[in-house]
């Protein structure tokens, strides 16, 4: 079995009681093939997580952003195709941008009421953190293990998590 490993933003723009969401439908080979997810994307040589932060939003959304906070760690674990990939994500709201909002060739971009966020097709560990985020948690890190699409162990500070 093949092991790579990346390191990505990943964040949620608010707009009051919206959320910026990426419907991800422009490229067949995706693994958040048609998923909603927040915008962000993969470390560049050198760049700290604000750094990518910035550059990811501004490219995928045309927005820069000028307030934003880190939320947590994410640590990504999927195994699929005899593929086993591990992706650390830095996860941040942001509440402060500037600019238009532009086209984004990954998908649609769509404020989507935070209300509606657990009708999406999302990954189901995201929305575990989706209630981290609405519970104002502090900083965290939550590991999620998946085999292909199916969620099997999600563990949040140390801590094994029932979340069916």
């Amino acid at each position: 079995m093949s092991e790579r490993s990346s390191f990505t933003t990943l964040c949620y723009i608010e707009d009051e009681s919206r959320y910026l969401m990426l419907h991800r439908t422009a490229k067949e080979k995706d693994v958040n093939k048609d998923k909603w997810i927040g915008v962000g994307g993969h470390f560049e040589k050198h760049e700290s997580p604000e750094e990518c932060l910035l550059r990811e939003v501004k490219e995928e959304t045309g927005l820069t952003l000028i307030s934003w906070r880190f939320r947590g760690i994410i640590t990504f674990s999927l195994k699929a195709g005899g593929v086993q990939e591990t992706e650390y994500m830095c996860l941040y709201t942001a509440d402060g941008y500037e600019g238009t909002l532009a086209q984004c060739d990954e998908g649609t971009l769509e404020w989507v009421e935070k209300k509606d966020i657990f009708s999406l097709n999302l990954w189901e560990g995201d929305k575990i953190f989706f209630r981290l985020l609405e519970q104002e948690c502090p900083f965290f890190s939550l590991k999620l293990v998946y085999e292909d699409d199916i969620l099997k162990e999600a563990v949040l500070n140390g801590t094994n998590l029932e979340w069916k």
